[in-house]
Parts: structure tokens; sequence; C-alpha cells
């Protein structure tokens, strides 16, 4: 009785997450203002968290929530205030023409390769198995994860976070007004 009622409650967590999910995705794609998108993808993100949760992956639910929910999309957000993209505009007309053509055929493409993954089912679903080592044994996950983020991946690591300053770098350059030329008198 017991394991039944937590199998309906498992269920209604997962549904519940689930809309989350997907109306935060739809609102990142269909809103028109920038700011709301980007909160959009903020309820996506912690509805994806609490799909880690019931999972019982709660180191990934924390990351989820720390890292992705918090800084990058407050990155993202500081960009678009930065730059100014937060006003209207005329989304048909087009800047570089001949866009959205090619875009509808990438998206084509994409969808015929995940129709051939699909009809060919192999490994690609499951993923190859693990380099890093098994994820049993003693310790805890997240110290096997940071054993290996810190020992075997570490360039890697580091690396990601130089990319990340630099990109940040690179939209305050972006995001700066010129000077303006002072008149002599």
């Amino acid at each position: 009785m017991i394991l039944a009622a937590t199998h309906y409650v498992d269920w209604a967590v997962f549904m519940i997450a689930a809309v989350i999910v997907l109306t935060g995705a739809f609102g990142v794609i269909l809103s028109e203002n920038p700011v709301h998108s980007a909160l959009s993808l903020v309820m996506t993100l912690f509805g994806v968290a609490v799909l880690f949760v019931e999972q019982e992956a709660h180191f990934l639910a924390a990351v989820q929530v720390i890292v992705y929910a918090g800084a990058i999309v407050v990155l993202f957000l500081f960009v678009i205030m930065l730059l100014g993209v937060d006003k209207h505009e005329n989304i048909w007309a087009e800047p570089l023409r001949g866009q959205r053509p090619v875009a509808i055929g990438l998206a084509g493409m994409t969808l015929v390769e995940l129709l051939l993954l699909v009809r060919f089912q192999g490994s690609w679903a499951t993923g190859v198995s693990s380099d890093a080592g098994p994820a049993s044994g003693a310790g805890t996950n997240v110290e096997k994860l940071a054993s290996v983020i810190f020992t075997r991946y570490l360039l890697a690591f580091e690396v990601t976070s130089v990319l990340l300053v630099i990109a940040v770098v690179g939209a305050v350059v972006l995001a700066r007004k010129p000077k303006q030329a002072e008149t002599e008198s």
C-alpha cells in the first residue's frame, strides 16, 4: 500500500516538473522580450533540477541550480542588459539575406540525423562506458567526480573557465559605447 502511494507521488512530481520544464522551454522560444526568455530559462532549469532530485542525483540538481540557474543565466541577463537588446526589434527584417533558408536546411538535416539514429539503434542512446573508472567503490560520487575533474581533466576545466572569462570581457568590450570626441574650443 505504501509502495503504491510512493509510486503515485513520484508520478505526480514528474508530471508537475515536466509541465514546468515544457512551459519554461516554450517561454524561452516564444517570449518577445529577451529578459522574459531568460527568466523562462530559469524556470526550465529549476524544473530539470527537480527531475534530477527525483532520480536521486542530488549533486547534479545542486549544480543545475547553482551553476546554470544561478551563474549562467545571470551572465545572460548581464549581457542582455549591457548590450541593450531588451528593446523591441523587428524580427521579420533579415539583416543577412538567405540566413533563414540555411537555418531551415540545417534543421532538416538535424531531424534526418535524429531519425537515422533512432532507426539504427546502437549504443548511442546509452553512451559508452566510463573512461574515468566505475562509479562504484569507496567514497562518495562527489569525491570521485572531484578527483577526476581536478586530476585527469584539470586542463579542460581550466580552459573552460578561461573561455568564460574571455566571453564576459568580450561582452563588456562590445557593449562599451565609444567615448565622445572632445571638442577643442
